[in-house]
Formats: structure tokens, sequence, C-alpha cells
């Protein structure tokens, strides 16, 4: 301990003596093990980290697919109510359905994202709430659903944090729901989002829907049975309730994912391709920092062939420097984790909103222990080839007087290392350089719709106050008739479903047609949709006419289609004239007046659906959204869209009020979040790539100061010794450069899910991105060779 504490001190001293040499090591540290530390940071919080239930591992998500059109699907009512009488796996089944309620305290109307859920859901979580209690079973019966439980945020945002809110009524709705329940804080389930939880109470009518698929459903697997078991099971009664409902079952079957594999399971290849960049830029960190102490060794190869003179033992000398080493290490992984806390802060900024458990991220216990653990790994590889370099000392040669000390090993580990920084850091340059591509790619996507100068505005009127359907389109009707009249505004429209996130299906059929086999119909995506709204929209009409007021409940139905639809249901037909069923009821045939270009429904990256139109006049609908097209300030025109809608009915809030520009970064923001962050490290790589190979070229330049000396001496110009120097450090970066491309090709493919318009081996960036690299080589190899340039020969001949 005592020989440590003498390492240790001496290693200080030494820092501390060379403090150009510390300040550069520690950055380069600093860069590779923050940048380790943060991401990894959000990998433990999304990936490794357990989700915040009793037992977490036996909680599953079950979906239904209908393949090839439904990979995968939420559940319908009557399905899921079958699944929890006759499976055996599973100790409890429950349901969720997304929802939002209008809340209206004082007179202050607010829109708040909910969720509707069975009973014994909290329980079955293990989510105990912070005040009050949860949902009996007979509060998820029609008639006695009216109880709420609120989010500890809502509690204490609207309430005032007042624990006397419990059993008080509050208005949902225009309904009153008794206060029963406040969860805690940590508690964000099915997202962070959730303001508050109602029962589901499905009616007798629900409970027998087999087609009508809108629901979410978790279930907490027996002790001792597995997630296949349960896969096996489920299938097993999906195909007998095909046999006994046939016209909505057949084909239907079910999946059955771990809660948390399915919660992630979208981004984790994003951040296992992130950790493993990061990963790659400490490789070339430590390069950097191994070939510092190489260079550094060479200057202390006397002091350590004395020290081996007067008994220094080989171990004794490589303990010595790997001590030093790690000491090293550990003040850049220090700086790395001030690095990497403040990273994080942008990084989460950055970070898309439906990332799972971002605003979780910390340095937690786990994230220190990993980077304690990273830091010392690093100091014992950047450490150990300075150190076995140092103590294979020739005593003979390094005790000579004069004697530089500098051998031919240290040259060829030293090109070895910056061979190995070119070669990591194109592959971390070709990795970001395909993501930066994709995206420009998916930039690219026409929508469908021109998304500037117009924005969307969520409404929901409640069932209680507006039940029947002449309110809600008078409603609709008037709100648009006050909004069209403010000032700068072009246009405007409602629809029932958004393009990018809508998720409005129905089944269809063709009128003259032979009916659809069970479970082997068509789908399409439909949209409720006011006169002016693809006017609003920007969406082009194609072929036919739009709809106009005239297209009311008095006149006969209509539709319009988009080009998709066309194209695969009337090939070889003028769909004009063509009359369709989009809900399957036999009254409900509509005439198609009009084509239009397609949207993208499911985000820029997906394949276009076929869609359908409807007049909303024909079809009303509670929730719509708004599209108000204008010339001027969309923030100014939010507040005036809200006192309209204040001045029809004071009690009605506004939601989701957003500029559809923003509609469409969102739906790219998890693409946009890895090409920053890979951008991001491959600059850093390109950086500390550059900085070794100058540094190897500048060391060899002084080395090499007597040789040049010597060739300028005989008669070499300039251009020749130039030509040397950087030929010497062309040679090590086209080594790298080659290795980097065989291992990029063979690589690259492994994140191919990870792209959109182009390929793993795109040529493009196969070629720009070597080039560019090498291109910084050259400026590297070039600052150096240009300074040797100017060696004065006579000053050089007497150069040691």
């Amino acid at each position: 301990m005592n020989t440590l504490f003498q390492d240790l001190r001496y290693g200080i001293r030494m820092l501390l003596k060379n403090p150009g040499f510390t300040v550069v090591a520690v950055i380069a540290l600093a860069l590779g093990i923050g940048a380790n530390a943060a991401i990894f940071s959000v990998v433990n919080a999304v990936l490794l980290r357990p989700l915040p239930y009793d037992d977490p591992a036996r909680l599953m998500v079950l979906r239904e697919n209908k393949l090839p059109q439904f990979p995968e699907f939420s559940v319908s009512p009557g399905n899921f109510l079958d699944w929890q009488k006759q499976n055996t796996t599973f100790e409890k089944l429950a349901a969720v359905n997304s929802s939002a309620f209008n809340l209206v305290i004082e007179s202050e109307p607010e829109r708040l994202p909910g969720a509707r859920v069975t009973a014994g859901l909290f329980e079955m979580l293990g989510a105990r709430p912070a005040k009050g209690g949860t949902f009996l079973d007979d509060e998820d019966q029609p008639g006695h659903e009216n109880v709420a439980i609120l989010s500890d945020g809502l509690w204490k945002r609207r309430f005032g944090s007042d624990p006397g809110v419990i059993g008080q009524a509050i208005t949902l709705n225009a309904t009153s729901y008794t206060v029963v329940g406040i969860m805690p804080p940590t508690f964000q389930f099915p997202d962070r989002e959730t303001a508050l939880w109602t029962p589901m109470a499905f009616n007798a009518s629900q409970a027998q829907q087999h087609g009508a698929h809108y629901i979410s459903v978790v279930g907490r697997l027996k002790a001792g049975a597995t997630a296949e078991q349960a896969n096996t099971e489920m299938n097993t009664i999906a195909g007998q309730l095909a046999e006994q409902f046939p016209d909505t079952n057949t084909g239907w079957r079910v999946n059955v994912f771990p809660m948390q594999e399915y919660d992630v399971r979208d981004i984790r290849p994003a951040l296992l391709v992130l950790l493993g960049a990061v990963v790659l830029v400490l490789l070339i960190a430590c390069a950097n920092v191994a070939n510092l102490l190489l260079a550094r060794s060479t200057g202390r190869q006397k002091e350590m062939g004395i020290r081996t003179a007067l008994g220094a033992s080989r171990w004794r000398v490589a303990r010595q420097l790997m001590t030093e080493s790690v000491l090293l290490a550990l003040v850049g992984g220090g700086a790395g984790l001030l690095l990497a806390r403040w990273g994080l802060d942008s990084m989460i900024a950055i970070a898309p909103q439906d990332l799972p458990s971002v605003r979780n991220v910390t340095l937690d216990a786990r994230v220190l222990g990993f980077t304690l653990v990273v830091t010392l790994l690093t100091g014992l590889i950047f450490g150990l080839a300075p150190a076995l370099q140092a103590s294979n000392t020739n005593l003979n040669e390094t005790l000579k007087e004069g004697g530089r000390g500098t051998t031919g090993s240290h040259h060829r580990v030293r090109g070895a290392l910056v061979v190995g920084e070119v070669a990591i850091a194109l592959l971390v340059l070709v990795i970001a350089g395909l993501l930066i591509r994709s995206f420009y790619r998916l930039q690219q996507v026409n929508p469908g719709f021109n998304p500037s100068n117009a924005l969307a505005v969520g409404l929901s009127l409640p069932g209680k106050k507006y039940p029947q359907d002449d309110q809600k389109s008078a409603f609709f009707t008037q709100l648009i008739e006050r909004v069209s009249t403010l000032p700068g505004v072009s246009a405007v429209g409602a629809t029932q479903s958004l393009p990018i996130q809508g998720d409005y299906v129905l089944g269809f059929n063709i009128q003259g047609r032979p009916p659809n086999a069970p479970g082997e119909g068509l789908s399409t995506n439909y949209y409720a949709v006011s006169p002016d709204y693809l006017k609003a929209m920007g969406i082009r009409l194609l072929r036919g006419r739009v709809f106009t007021e005239q297209d009311n409940r008095d006149a006969p139905r209509v539709a319009v289609i988009n080009e998709e639809m066309a194209r695969r249901s009337f090939p070889d037909e003028d769909p004009i004239g063509k009359r369709i069923n989009v809900t399957n009821g036999p009254e409900m045939f509509r005439e198609i007046v009009g084509i239009v270009a397609d949207v993208k429904q499911y985000g820029l990256a997906q394949p276009t659906t076929m869609q359908t139109y409807e007049p909303h006049l024909q079809n009303p609908f509670s929730n719509m959204t708004l599209v108000v097209r204008t010339d001027g300030d969309l923030a100014t025109l939010s507040g005036a869209i809200r006192s309209e809608v204040l001045g029809i009915d004071k009690e009605q809030p506004l939601s989701r009020i957003r500029p559809l520009e923003q509609l469409v970064s969102e739906s790219m923001a998890r693409e946009r979040f890895l090409m920053v962050l890979l951008g991001i490290f491959a600059a850093v790589a390109l950086t500390l790539a550059a900085v070794g190979l100058y540094g190897v070229i500048s060391y060899s330049v002084t080395q090499r100061t007597h040789e040049i000396g010597i060739r300028a001496a005989l008669g070499a110009q300039r251009q020749d010794v130039l030509k040397l120097i950087v030929g010497q450090g062309m040679m090590l970066a086209l080594i790298g450069v080659g290795i980097g491309l065989v291992v990029a090709f063979a690589s690259t493919r492994l994140m191919a899910t990870l792209l959109f318009g182009i390929t793993a081996t795109d040529a493009f960036t196969f070629v720009a991105i070597p080039a560019i690299l090498t291109g910084v080589a050259l400026v590297s190899c070039f600052v150096p060779a240009r300074r040797a340039t100017k060696v004065d020969p006579m000053v050089a001949l007497r150069y040691e």
C-alpha cells in the first residue's frame, strides 16, 4: 500500500510537471468517457432500468394482428372480455383506452389527456395511490363509473395539492365525477402525459363488439408461466373466437410481448447504434492518449533506464507508468462526468417526446458505476503499450550520453495506433453519413399536404352537452364561419383525423362486387371533414369535385377517395360515380365524387394507405381538429381562435394547438435525434483522428530533424522534404481508410432498418466520407510537413 501511495504521489507530480500534455489528454478522455456516460444513462433509463411496477418481468402487452394488413393492432372489447374468461396463464388482464377529458374549474376549461381503465389495473401493476383509493369492482359497471383518480401533477397544478379534493365532485366532459384517489408522481401509465383515470365500464353493446378494435390490453402472468405459453394459449382462444364469430374474427391472431420489450422495441436499435458509436469514439481517444504517452515515454527513457540500473524490476517500472495512466484516466473520467451532466440536459431537450422514460434519465448509481469501470479500463488500455515499451529498455543504449532513445518499435506502435484511429473514425463517419443521407431523403418526402402557415387545433365536444348529431354539426359549422372572418385567414377546415398521426380505420366494400369472404375485407383510413378541409390542408384535387355545404344529412351520401385507393380498388375503371360502403352497413353506400392526392397517414417513411373522405355534415363527430391557414402570425391566431371558441361555449377547451409544420417535424423526431447525436460523435471522432495523425507526424518531424538537415545539406529541395513527410502520414491514413472501408461495408448492414431511401452500402456515402477523411488527413500531415521544410540545415546538423 505504501508503494502505491508513492506511485500516486509521483504520478501527480509528473502530470503537474507537464500541464500541456495533461490538459490535452484529459480533454480527449473527457470527450470519450463523457459521451459514453451520457449515452449509457439514456440506455440505462430506457432499456435496462426495470419498469416501476411490482415484478415487472411478468407484465405483458397483448395485441391483435391480422396479416398482412395489420401486423399489430388494438383489441376489440368483446375479444378482451372473452380472453378474461377463457385464459389460464394470466393472473389478471386489464384494458386501457387513452382518452381525453374536458375539465372545468371555476369557468376555466382545460383539455386533459387521460385514460379509461378496467378495475384492477392499478392492483395488477402494484401501483398504490398516494392518497385515497383505486376503483372498486362495481365502479367498472355502467351507471357507477363516474369516479376519477388524479395524477400527482394535475392535483398540484389545478387543485393546489389540497388533500380535501378526495371525495369532492369535479366536472369532466360536462359530467360530475367524484375524485377517489391521487397517484404518486412516479406513476405514469400508459404514458407520462396521462393526467387522470376513469373506469372503462363497457355497456352491453360494447361488450358484444368483436370487430371494433380500439383498446389496449395488459396482463400479469401467473407464477411459472412464460410469454411463449401465454402466446400459444391466446392464439388457441383466437382460433375458437374465429369459429364463433367468423365475420369479425377470421384471420385475427394474438401477440404477447413482455411489457418492457414492447415499450422500447422501436428505439432499441437506435440506442444500441449510439452506444456502439460512443464506444468507438472512446477507443479513438484511448489511441490518442496512448500516442501521447508513447511520445512522452521516449523522453523518459533515461529516467526508466536509471531506475532499472538501480534495481527496479520491469514490473515495478510498468506499474509506475500504469498508475500514472489510471490516474490520468480518473481525472479524465471526472471531467467526462461533468461533461455528461451538461450534455444530458441538451440531449433530453432534443429527444423525441415519446421516448420511454426520457424524463427519468439521470446519472444514477448504475451510470456512475459504469463510468468508473469504463474509466479504469480506459486507463489500462491506453497505458498498456507505453508501459510495456518503457519497461523493455536497452540499458546500454539508453544510458549512452547523447543517445536518442528512440526505437523502431515506438514508431511502429504509434503508426499502428494512428491507423486504428483513422479506421474507427471512418466507421463512425460512415454510420453518421448514412443517417444524415437517410434523414435528408426523409425530409424530401411529400406528405401530401402543405404544412406551412397552417395551425391545427383540437376540440372535443362532451357527449352529455352535445348528444345530437345536429348539435355537433351546428357547433363546428358556426366555429368555422367565425374563424374564417379572422384577419389573415384564407381557409378553415375540420377533420376527425389528421394525417401523420391519425389511425381511424374502417372496412369497406364496393357496390356490385361479390361480398368479401370472412376475414378478407379491405380497409381504408377514414376522415370526416368539413367542405373546406382539403383547401385548408393544401391537399390537391386530381379529379371530380370536393365537398360543398349542400353535402349535408339531407343530401345523397358522397365520398372522396385518394389516388392510392383508386389505383388499387379500381385499376381498370373510373372510380367517379362508383359506390362504396365504408362501415359494412347495408344502407351506408356513398357515391365517389372526387379523387385527391395521397397523404402520409403513419409517418413520412411509411407506405401510403387507402384513404376515404366523407362530409362531416353527413357523419358528425364530437372529436375534431380545426385546420386554419393564414398569412399572419400563428401565435396570435391561436389566441383569436380560443376567443371564438369561448364565444360559442365558454366551457369548451382547446387541445394540441400546434402548427402543421410541427406535426411533420415531430414525426421525424427519432430520426433527427439519432442523426444529430451521431453527427456530433462523428465530428469528435474526426477531430480526434486528425489530432492523432498530426501528433504522430509532428513528433516524427521533431525526431527526424537531424535527418532532414542532412537531406537539405545534400541538396534536397523543400518539395522533396514535403513529399517525404506528407507521404509518411498519408500512407498511415490511407491504410486506415482501407481497413475502415472494409469494416464499414460489413457492419453497416446491421443498421439497415434505421435507414430510409438508401441502402446500408450507399455509394455516395462510401465515396464522400473517405474523401473527406483523406482531405482532413492531408491537412493534418501538411502542417507539420511545412514546418519541416523550414528547418535550418546548420541548426539541424547540430541537433541531438
